[in-house]
């Protein structure tokens, strides 16, 4: 029989946007009886911490909590962490009174039976997804017996993408009580050396951040601790409810004296690419802005404002056009027209005399951009050593015109043909993102939420910094032949200042003495040839003392890179290779125990096998912002609230009861 805490074990993930938090309880003054400051609601969380190891840009974090109920009677825990949306999750486990309960990844089929087995008999919550920036969240709650004690450890990897010249580690703090111990500790292990080490956080002074915070590098390795007393978390002098509630990020870059790195461990490599100082490749740019009637007022006000700054941004060697649509489509110039001073003015005067109307036809749109970036190419009206860009931005579906997606990815897949990548940027919640993004992976380019906030102007604007500086184009990385296998992506369209490539795979002669390989790409003059060469012996000693921090480091960082590029693939592939890819990703998650979208993690009770009675899912990023039960296949909890409405455990749980 399972014990009476076990039925309101509550595991959810909510999607949302980057990094990692902490755990929730009701903030509210201290009663009368005399209990340890930090209590809240009967309940202590004296010890919180986040310990983040990162090797390669490979990171492995593990948040630990630990609570007792200083209460006469049993009261629950709740543990929140956010975490990046980029993360998979590889264990969590729940210890109460010394006895450890562990979560195991299964297939999510298989999960999805448990998990429906356990709803029926009341003894779990379902699962919560709710649209983020960067992070999604975890959360579990548990009801404690007065006098005990409860630890809740979540591990999580990711690999940490290089953006404006800088690796971000984000992570979300938010005990909304007092803690005794509360800490956050980051190593830094970089073979290629570490360049610049910086730490911040939002919700604390420089001065009181300073007196909290160390951070050193020296060499290969790095390390930064925040470690505030009770009273520096304090709100103020007198309060006792906390003020650490925000972003703490740790930023840092490598040395570059060479363009590429390529570190081996245990038959396993990988290969960082990222050139310094070379020109950048002149840039044709479509914009293709969304002006229907449910751009008014704020939103297009907010694009109007990074389009500005966008032009004033442009390089005079650079081509670009505008076209808007609506019902219909509007253009601002019949070709592609140097962005000189003069042109770049009248740009100006057309995007503030720009408002909205009408409907939504983006294939339209889209087709008038492409077709125009070929005809420039075809007539020579532009460099032959330069690079075409589509950059649409829309905040709805298609209504008038073409509007049936797969149409409109056919047309736009045809006459693009493989030539230049499309970046869509979707703003707000009410459209099919799924959509958006499918159709800019298979034109070798990415889709981006755009979220509603006070920042939309510059969440665009840092879009489009990303992609502002091409510095090769047709980047292929080349290894030699029948050396490796299990290769990842190693063609790119193009590579831009401040941006990496990373390319992994396993080596089918783990004795051989050298490895080469050569990077390729066209330049902004000429071609040109990168070359690492590798003594296999030199970097077995070099390597040798990075064991401190977690030794299959360059295995994991394959399989997490293979998984996340498979289920990309994934997204525009069907029948056959569907199944294939899926499989794939499948065995790989299953083996390197990741929750991916094709995973789950079941908690169990130890003794008892068949109670399985929590799961927690990755969460995908939902059509139009809200998640549905349904889809996944799973009972319909209620609770389709606007997306940002978290229902609590409580909510949750009485949810289940009733559609028993």
């Amino acid at each position: 029989m399972a014990s009476a805490w076990w039925p309101c074990l509550i595991l959810a993930l909510l999607s949302g946007l980057a990094a990692s938090g902490f755990p929730r309880s009701p903030s509210r003054p201290l009663g009368k009886r005399s209990l340890p400051e930090g209590v809240v609601n009967g309940i202590e969380v004296y010890s919180t911490k986040i310990s983040c190891k990162v090797t390669s840009r490979f990171a492995h974090n593990v948040v630990t909590t630990r609570a007792v109920n200083r209460a006469d009677t049993a009261k629950e825990v709740s543990f929140d962490v956010e975490l990046p949306k980029t993360a998979f999750i590889t264990n969590f486990t729940l210890t109460i009174d010394g006895v450890t309960y562990p979560g195991n990844v299964k297939e999510k089929e298989v999960a999805k039976k448990q998990y429906e087995k356990a709803v029926s008999q009341g003894k779990t919550a379902g699962l919560v997804k709710a649209s983020g920036r960067k992070l999604e969240k975890f959360t579990v709650s548990v009801n404690v017996a007065a006098g005990s004690k409860v630890t809740f450890e979540l591990t999580y990897e990711e690999l940490l993408k290089r953006h404006k010249g800088k690796y971000e580690l984000y992570l979300k703090v938010q005990p909304k009580q007092l803690v005794k111990h509360f800490e956050i500790e980051a190593d830094i292990y970089e073979p290629q050396g570490i360049s610049t080490l910086d730490a911040e956080a939002s919700f604390i002074t420089n001065d009181l951040l300073g007196s909290a915070l160390s951070k050193s590098f020296s060499g290969k390795k790095g390390r930064v601790s925040f470690k505030p007393s009770m009273d520096q978390q304090r709100s103020c002098p007198t309060c006792t409810d906390s003020l650490l509630h925000g972003d703490f990020i740790i930023t840092y870059d490598v040395n570059r004296e060479s363009p590429a790195n390529v570190q081996i461990v245990n038959g396993y490599f990988v290969h960082f690419f990222a050139p310094q100082g070379l020109p950048v490749v002149p840039k044709s740019v479509v914009f293709v802005i969304d002006v229907s009637g449910s751009m008014h007022g704020r939103k297009m006000e907010q694009t109007k404002d990074a389009l500005l700054k966008i032009l004033d941004d442009m390089k005079e060697e650079d081509y670009l056009n505008i076209i808007l649509f609506s019902g219909d489509v509007t253009i601002w110039r019949d070709n592609l027209v140097q962005a000189t001073p003069e042109n770049i003015q009248e740009a100006r005067t057309f995007v503030k005399n720009i408002h909205d109307q009408g409907m939504t036809n983006i294939n339209d749109g889209l087709m008038r951009a492409i077709n125009m970036l070929n005809k420039a190419r075809e007539e020579h009206r532009v460099p032959e050593r330069s690079t075409s860009i589509v950059i649409m931005l829309t905040d709805g579906d298609a209504n008038v015109g073409e509007s049936r997606p797969e149409k409109i990815q056919e047309n736009v897949r045809n006459a693009i043909g493989g030539k230049f990548p499309l970046y869509n940027l979707g703003f707000g919640n009410n459209l099919n993102y799924n959509f958006l993004e499918s159709m800019a992976l298979e034109n070798q380019g990415l889709a981006r939420r755009i979220y509603e906030d006070s920042d939309a102007n510059l969440q665009l604007q840092g879009f489009y910094e990303e992609v502002a500086n091409p510095l090769l184009t047709g980047v292929e990385v080349e290894y030699p032949e029948n050396a490796i296998q299990d290769l990842t992506q190693n063609a790119y369209q193009h590579f831009y200042d401040g941006s990496e490539i990373v390319v992994a795979g396993r080596l089918l002669d783990e004795d051989m003495n050298n490895f080469k390989a050569d990077v390729k790409g066209h330049g902004a003059t000429n071609d040109l040839t990168f070359t690492e060469e590798v003594d296999m012996k030199e970097m077995e000693k070099a390597l040798k003392e990075q064991d401190y921090i977690f030794g299959n480091y360059i295995e994991r960082l394959w399989a997490y890179l293979t998984i996340e590029q498979l289920l990309e693939k994934r997204k525009n592939a069907h029948g056959e290779e569907k199944e294939n890819l899926t499989a794939q990703a499948l065995d790989l998650s299953l083996k390197y125990h990741f929750v991916t979208p094709l995973t789950s993690m079941v908690v169990t009770k130890p003794e008892d096998n068949e109670d399985q009675t929590a799961i927690a899912d990755k969460p995908g990023e939902g059509g139009h912002g809200e998640w549905r039960p349904e889809l996944e296949g799973l009972p319909d909890l209620g609770g389709r609230g606007p997306p940002l409405h978290h229902p609590s455990p409580a909510e949750r749980r009485c949810h289940l009861l009733q559609h028993r």
